[in-house]
């Protein structure tokens, strides 16, 4: 079995998650959330696929291994918005499979959740 390595364990009441774990060439992240949720869906979006950069970066690969990516959304009136920042980031010869739903989020303030799925 390959080693298993997990980047940045939440603390918290107790260890809840890994926002990215590596196994063999595989990167796995974390839903991520906007850090600053005062932001617009664009900011959010934003903010967002910059730490997923950050992630995989650390994990030894990049946007244009991702092989799939989930993503949520509070409402899809903002759907256009969201869409539009990630057309601008994701590599356009490597997209990615992906979903898009609506749903209710954790905290009311939180516009979208995005996670990935990665090569190395």
């Amino acid at each position: 079995m390959a080693d298993i390595r997990r980047i940045e364990v939440t603390e918290g009441p107790g260890p809840r998650m890994s926002r990215c774990v590596v196994r063999g060439d595989t990167v796995y992240l974390a839903g991520l959330t906007a850090s600053d949720t005062g932001k617009d869906i664009k900011g959010q979006t934003t903010e967002i696929l910059e730490k997923i950069d950050h992630y995989l970066k650390e994990a030894g690969t990049s946007k244009s291994n991702l092989l799939s990516a989930n993503l949520w959304i509070k409402d899809m009136a903002m759907f256009r918005d969201m869409n539009s920042v990630w057309n601008e980031w994701v590599d356009p010869r490597n997209p990615p499979a992906r979903a898009c739903v609506k749903a209710e989020m954790a905290r009311p303030e939180v516009l979208v959740e995005i996670m990935v799925t990665a090569a190395k």
